[in-house]
């Protein structure tokens, strides 16, 4: 089993990239006690078939690591609505991880990436192509720093990355703490479990330009700005 040192990691703000038009689901902003989910998921699925797609797989996360009340949705859905169609650096897919940057520039720096290859991937027409929502939080955890482990911090190959966020899970771990490959200097956190991090707020929105073959411009929609994408 492939180890790497704990280190206590406290950023006073955190930034996550999200798709705008991610609904939250409000069971989870409700005042019911996170053991009676299940319950209430069945019983308003008697009435809206689509409730269960709404509100994720919540045996996802076990009771006690659950978190409820404003804002919790945007912390909940990660681990909810994973899937193996949506692997991760960390993840295989079958469990959630909820991702951030030390800023908003490692945020928007990883998402682009990653935005840029499923549109390259499907051909997609230029143009301003999607909607996208920063959540601002905090972290103060103890995390595992895997800095200078190649292997796992391989650009594009994430079999051992993957491997290793699956066992240190299984251990217990909190998650996982690395320098940014796609933000010179920034740091990234992988996140096992909903109740390690607060509740974020939400902050800025943006839209990515498409231009055939990359992302070459990012706009702030609250206020008009534009941004070349270097």
């Amino acid at each position: 089993m492939v180890t790497a040192p704990s280190r206590r990691v406290v950023w006073p703000r955190t930034s996550r990239i999200i798709r705008s038009i991610y609904p939250p689901v409000d069971l989870f902003e409700d005042i019911a006690d996170p053991a009676d989910w299940e319950a209430l998921a069945s019983a308003e699925a008697k009435f809206n078939p689509r409730i269960r797609e709404s509100i994720g797989d919540l045996s996802k996360v076990p009771v006690a690591r659950r978190v409820s009340g404003p804002g919790a949705s945007w912390v909940m859905a990660p681990f909810v609505h994973c899937s193996p169609l949506r692997p991760s650096r960390f993840s295989d897919g079958t469990f959630g991880i909820y991702y951030a940057g030390d800023r908003t520039e490692v945020a928007l720096a990883e998402t682009i990436h990653h935005h840029a290859r499923t549109m390259r991937a499907t051909d997609e027409a230029p143009g301003w192509t999607s909607q996208f929502r920063e959540l601002v939080g905090s972290v103060d955890a103890d995390l595992d720093d895997v800095t200078g482990m190649a292997d796992l911090l391989h650009p594009d190959d994430y079999a051992a990355s993957q491997h290793f966020g699956a066992e240190r899970r299984a251990a217990d771990s909190n998650g996982i703490t690395w320098p940014s490959l796609r933000y010179e200097g920034g740091n990234c956190i992988a996140v096992f479990w909903p109740d390690v991090i607060p509740i974020p707020t939400q902050g800025a929105h943006f839209a990515y330009h498409w231009n055939g073959s990359a992302v070459d411009y990012v706009k702030r929609l609250d206020t008009g700005e534009v941004m070349r994408v270097e």
